[in-house]
């Protein structure tokens, strides 16, 4: 069965392979899928994405732009308005929403809808948990985050996510550094990085995005650039890299450094690091990173940055064919979008 497919992605970040965020590069590795398998894939996203189907664009923030309640209330409306669009024009199956925010602009009962949570139960509004839109259907990304979901919440099979493994190959020769890698923010920890890498005498690079959030960029400037420029041995922030020079840094890094301090409920990065061969070393209360790193053979999983830094002395001992292998067994891209065209198909002949 052709399906068309209406994915809609958060207002305020754009869609494509060099996409920051973790649900922006699955909805990219969807639209991808499906397309390449002769499917009708709509993506509505900020102006700015790259996609294999059709691109339904809403303006995008401009450069620099602070993203306050004002901000995100007009891009609700550019979303809302986009996606009556798309419903309007095309023949569409099912809309797949990928936003934390999403309930400010679901469509009207119609059309089934399913809705990824790519982010922690807290972070979604509480009134999401209990919908009462007809055919709409939640799952998540892993089975630690379905723990943290609501008792009682109706939820589909969670679809564990997966890389484009193709794109990511294993290096013969490491060099010294630590990278960590992703949106730049308080939650994610990267001062942890720091001082991990200052304890253990490692140089570190940290590479991502700071959205044009108060918090975020406050957090950039105030906390994480003073800890890099400190003394102790050489620290960067390289800002935003695009897919390919990401490759490089996972490849030749000595490992990849996960501090996050929230539940996260996958790691798409920590992914691609295995991918390329390069083991990680996670904190133990980060949420899914357990379903993800084999603690001895992919990486480590530490207490604190003192557990991070002593890893870091040690971390050279694992082997990077034992990282490959795992990704392959475990974090396919097409093995994930796979699962997603099944859930498409069941929903629509439940329906």
């Amino acid at each position: 069965m052709r399906l068309t497919v209406l994915h809609v992605g958060y207002p305020l970040a754009p869609v494509g392979p060099d996409a920051v965020g973790g649900a922006e590069q699955v909805l990219s590795m969807l639209d991808e899928a499906l397309s390449r398998g002769g499917h009708r894939s709509i993506v509505v996203a900020p102006e700015g994405s790259s996609c294999a189907g059709t691109l339904v664009a809403t303006p995008a923030p401009p450069p620099g732009a602070v993203l306050d309640d004002a901000a995100k209330e007009q891009a609700w409306r550019h979303h809302r308005s986009a996606i009556a669009r798309a419903l309007d024009r095309y023949p569409v199956d099912l809309v797949h929403l990928h936003g934390v925010d999403f309930d400010r602009y679901l469509p009207a009962p119609g059309v089934p809808a399913l809705i990824t949570l790519h982010l922690p139960p807290s972070f979604y509004s509480p009134s999401v948990f209990r919908l009462d839109r007809p055919d709409t259907f939640l799952h998540c990304v892993s089975a630690t985050q379905r723990r943290a979901c609501p008792p009682g919440v109706p939820l589909l099979p969670e679809i564990p996510n997966g890389v484009r493994l193709e794109h990511y190959r294993p290096r013969r020769h490491k060099r010294g550094y630590a990278i960590a890698l992703g949106r730049i923010c308080p939650e994610k920890g990267y001062h942890v990085a720091a001082e991990a890498s200052l304890r253990a005498g490692v140089p570190l690079l940290v590479a991502g995005q700071a959205f044009g959030y108060a918090e975020h960029t406050r957090y950039l400037e105030e906390v994480l650039l003073p800890l890099l420029r400190g003394a102790g041995p050489p620290r960067r922030f390289l800002g935003p890299v695009g897919l390919a020079r990401k490759r490089r840094l996972l490849a030749a890094a000595r490992c990849l450094l996960v501090p996050s301090l929230v539940q996260e409920t996958s790691s798409l990065v920590a992914m691609e690091a295995l991918a390329s061969g390069t083991p990680v070393i996670a904190l133990r209360g980060a949420g899914a990173l357990p379903e993800i790193v084999e603690h001895g053979r992919t990486g480590f999983l530490v207490d604190g940055a003192e557990g991070m830094a002593e890893a870091m002395a040690v971390v050279d001992r694992l082997d990077p064919a034992e990282c490959r292998r795992a990704a392959e067994e475990r974090f396919s891209a097409e093995r994930t979008a796979a699962a997603y065209i099944e859930t498409y198909r069941r929903i629509l002949r439940e329906r």
